[in-house]
Formats: structure tokens, C-alpha cells, sequence
């Protein structure tokens, strides 16, 4: 059997992340999307999205990539959230049967205010 092999990254929030105040929580959190959209315009990210409801309330999003570790773990350090101490990104290769997993195209928010719009 053949495999397919994405690049998964977990982000989660450390216990030491430091409080920032709202406004600045709110630019960084557009800044993070921003950066992820970014990744999925250059085709570097097939999928992104948060978490709702995890087990584990540290836990934050997942993102699919299409690129090798090494390279993934360099693209979320650069992620604005990630350098501010926000998140923390865990890397790990996912193998799945040939095919069984497939990506479409579509648009990602680039801010919050994107987000809570809907469409």
C-alpha cells in the first residue's frame, strides 16, 4: 500500500504565555490569521482551523501542510502568535493511505472581523 505523508502542525497555548491587554490580544490574534492565510495563498497550508470543545483547553488549532517538518516548524516560528509566546507550535509527520485525504481550495479570514462575518 502506498501513503501519503502531510505535515501536521498542533497549536496549543502554553501555561506561561504572558496576559497581553485586549486590544493587543485582538492585533495579535489578526496578525496570526493573517500569516496563516498567507501560507495557504502560497499553497504551503491545505487546511487550518481551531479547535472547539478540546479535552485539553490549552489546545488551539491544527493546520495540514503539504511540506516537510523542518520546513513547517521554520514557517510557524515566524507565525506572529507563536513569537509572542501565545501559542506554541508541535510538528509531526501524518501518514494516510494514498488518496484517502483531499484538499480544496477555499478562502481563509485574514482577521477576526473576517471571521465573524460568516461568508
Amino acid at each position: 500500500m502506498r501513503f501519503d505523508q502531510h505535515t501536521l502542525v498542533l497549536l496549543s497555548r502554553p501555561a506561561d504565555a504572558p496576559e497581553l491587554p485586549r486590544d493587543a490580544a485582538d492585533r495579535l490574534r489578526d496578525a496570526h490569521l493573517a500569516h496563516q492565510a498567507g501560507l495557504v495563498e502560497q499553497g504551503l497550508v491545505l487546511a487550518a482551523g481551531p479547535f472547539l470543545h478540546p479535552d485539553d483547553p490549552t489546545l488551539r488549532g491544527l493546520a495540514v501542510l503539504p511540506i516537510a517538518p523542518e520546513e513547517a516548524r521554520e514557517l510557524y516560528a515566524n507565525d506572529p502568535a507563536v513569537r509572542a509566546g501565545q501559542l506554541v507550535a508541535r510538528v509531526a509527520s501524518w501518514l494516510v493511505p494514498e488518496g484517502n485525504v483531499r484538499y480544496e481550495s477555499v478562502g481563509v479570514p485574514r482577521s477576526m472581523l473576517e471571521a465573524a462575518a460568516g461568508d
